[in-house]
Formats: structure tokens, sequence, C-alpha cells
């Protein structure tokens, strides 16, 4: 009988994993198995790049994104229209026919760790939800770091909403986001109550949760098994900041930052949708929002997928990711009803 090398579970609380090998989940479809398969062939990409030059940085994330919203662009027909909307720029994005539901607006917050993504990500997150969901998306151009601080992001959001809440009543206007946009959409529900704005109707918090990233379990598992960021140092060093200053100065526990510890100020929540996926590393802090959700008694859903790494309902090519999109279109058409 061969033997198998066994965790050593240390006097302080944590765990020597011995190396092993993760083979494709068998629950996953064809599609993601052999997307699995082609990361072989494929160089890393490092989602925590730390370019000095924040402007090379931009247009290299940009440039990543570009084939990918070439086929959007293909697959679905949209109008984008850049524009202002309360002194704040937006890439406003509708189906091309024009025949989208006029009581009703999403919200987008782009991912891009607080200090890229504007304008890529944002058109791969508005373009499906747009066309699909036959709904106008605005995607908000919020400021980032390094140039700016935590609360700027979500000052932008609270703007771009109280503007729209003169064409639209807050029960019908949705806001959602992936990755650091997940977070900045916790941050926003969070914000709009406690400076006396009406709730939105319904939140999406994607690729994230309402806790840092890098909290829980799931950044280390992640490091090793998924790659798209760094664990966590082993030696307890501090972690890279991947979003370039963003937080700095900011408390941890702060509750316009990380309403997640908060239950107080969850309880003033609307209806959540959290999506995150068993290779993600926001998968704990995903894990432990919706559960923080639940015991403040606001209505969540959490949708995890299984083989899934961090934002996956951006590849819109596989069966999980056009499920992921389904799901959240769904779940904005019964809560923004």
């Amino acid at each position: 009988m061969t033997s198998r090398a066994m965790p050593a579970f240390l006097p302080d609380g944590s765990v020597q994993v011995p190396a092993f090998t993760l083979p494709v989940s068998d629950l996953v479809s064809e599609e993601a198995a052999a997307m699995q398969r082609l990361r072989a062939t494929l160089p890393a990409f490092d989602a925590a790049g730390q370019e000095a030059d924040i402007a090379l940085r931009r247009a290299q994330i940009n440039a990543y994104m570009a084939p990918q919203i070439e086929r959007l662009r293909a697959d679905f027909a949209v109008t984008v229209v850049r524009r202002q909307i309360g002194g704040i720029g937006v890439l406003d994005v509708t189906p091309a026919d024009g025949g989208h539901d006029p009581e009703r607006v999403l919200i987008n917050l782009h991912g891009g760790a607080f200090c890229v993504g504007w304008d890529g990500v944002a058109m791969v997150e508005a373009i499906p939800i747009a066309s699909l969901g036959r709904i106008r998306v605005v995607s908000v151009d919020y400021r980032m770091a390094p140039q700016h601080r935590h609360p700027a992001a979500v000052e932008d959001v609270a703007a771009v909403y109280r503007a729209l809440l003169a064409q639209y009543d807050a029960r019908h206007i949705g806001i959602y986001g992936g990755s650091a946009g997940g977070a900045l959409t916790a941050q926003a529900a969070a914000w709009l109550v406690a400076h006396d704005l009406p709730q939105a109707g319904a939140i999406g918090i994607l690729g994230a949760g309402a806790v840092p990233f890098g909290a829980g379990d799931s950044a280390y598992l992640a490091g090793y098994t998924d790659a798209s960021f760094p664990p966590p140092p082993a030696d307890g060093s501090t972690p890279i900041d991947i979003t370039q200053g963003y937080f700095a100065g900011c408390d941890a526990r702060d509750p316009g930052a990380w309403p997640g510890w908060h239950l107080d100020v969850l309880a003033r929540f609307p209806p959540a949708l959290i999506l995150t996926g068993t290779r993600a590393m926001d998968l704990s802090p995903a894990i432990f929002t919706h559960s923080q959700l639940i015991k403040a008694g606001v209505r969540s859903s959490l949708i995890v997928g299984e083989g899934m790494g961090h934002c996956y309902h951006y590849q819109i090519g596989l069966p999980e990711g056009r499920d992921a999109i389904d799901a959240i279109i769904g779940f904005f058409r019964e809560y923004l009803a």
C-alpha cells in the first residue's frame, strides 16, 4: 500500500499542506475543462501586476481585454455612448435596437483592483448584461489609485446614482460590479443610506465580498490552484497591495470601506446576489459576506461556480459564464420589479 503525505497541524492552528496535484473537476463543462488544459500552453496572467507606470499598466489591461471586447461587440449588438452623469464620466450602454426597459437601470462598477480597468473591463461587464437583459447599463468611470484614495470611488458612484434618481425610482436602480467593482458595490450600498439617499433596489457583488480581498482561507488556496493573484507571503510579511494604495490610511474595519464586518450596516442593504468560484481568491470574502447578510436579515443569494476562478462570469463563452450572466439578469429582473 502506497503511503500518502499527511498535513501537519501546528499548535498555532495553522496547517502545513503537502504538495498535491489538483485535477480538473469532473463537475465542470467540457468547455471549461478544455480551458483548464489550455492554460498549460499560455503565458501566466498576473492580475496583480505591479507596473510602476500606472498609465502603462492601464493600457496593458485594456490591450489584454481588447480581443474579448471585439468578440462581445460582434455577438451582442449594443450602443455605447460616452457621456457625463452627475458630473462623472460614464459609458451608457443599451441594446442597439433601443428596446430596453425604460423604467429600470443598472449601474456597473468595473473591476481592476481600484487602479485599472477603465474602460476595458467596464465594457466586458456591461455589454452582455445590457444586450441579454434588455436594460440600460451605466458604467462609472470612478476615481482610482494611485492618484486617489477611498472614498473617492464611492463618492463618484453616489454622484451618478443621485443624478439617476431624477429619472428612476430607487427601487428600480440596481448596482453591480466584479472584483474591485464588487467590493465597491458593497461600499455603495453602505454609503447611500449613510448619506441620506434611498437604498438601491438590489445589488450584485460579483467576484468579491464586503470584506478585504485576502481575508480568509481562499487567498492561500487560490494562490496555488489558480495563480491569478499571489498567495499571502509564507513568512507573514505584508502582502502586495494590489490596489496601489487606494485604502492607505483606512481602518481595516471601517464600515464605509468594509461593511461586511458590521451587521447594523448590512441590515440596511437591499437584496444581494454574491458570485464566486471554488478556485477564486474571493471565495472566503464572498461566503462570509453572504453569511453576514443572512445574519443581518437581508435577502442574499450565493452562487459558487465549481472549478471556477476569479470573476468567471466574464467568460461568457463558457457554459458556466453564460449561466452566471443569466442568473445575474434574472436576479435583477426579480428584485427590481
